[in-house]
This record gives C-alpha cells, structure tokens and sequence, in this order.
C-alpha cells in the first residue's frame, strides 16, 4: 500500500494535463482581450451598414 501511495504521488502525467489547460486558459484570455477592444470599432461599422441599409429601403440612402 506505501509504494503505491509513492507511486501515485510521484506521478507527474497528470501536471502536464493541467500546464495544458492553463496554457488553453491563457491563451483564451488573450484572444477574449483582443476582441473586447474591437467592440466599438465593430459596433460602429454594423451602426453604419444598418443607417445605410435604412436608408435604401426608405429611398434617404445617406452618404458613405
């Protein structure tokens, strides 16, 4: 029973599981801040494509 209580302490496979999610984590982290400081540039571009496409169907199309 000791040596199998050794062994399991000693076993090292399941650290590398968990340095592979916290590099996935990380990873995601980051991509999640890059995006986030897109937003208002991408939630511009979308209010004018919608003012833009209001326009067209009401014959007001406003200029580019």
């Amino acid at each position: 029973m000791k040596t199998q209580i050794l062994e399991f302490w000693r076993d090292e496979e399941g650290a590398t599981a968990i340095e592979y999610a916290l590099i996935a984590g990380l990873i995601a982290a980051i991509i999640i801040a890059m995006f986030g400081g897109l937003n208002d540039g991408l939630s511009n571009l979308f209010d004018r494509i919608k003012t833009t496409l209001d326009g067209l169907v009401t014959g007001d199309s406003p200029e580019l």
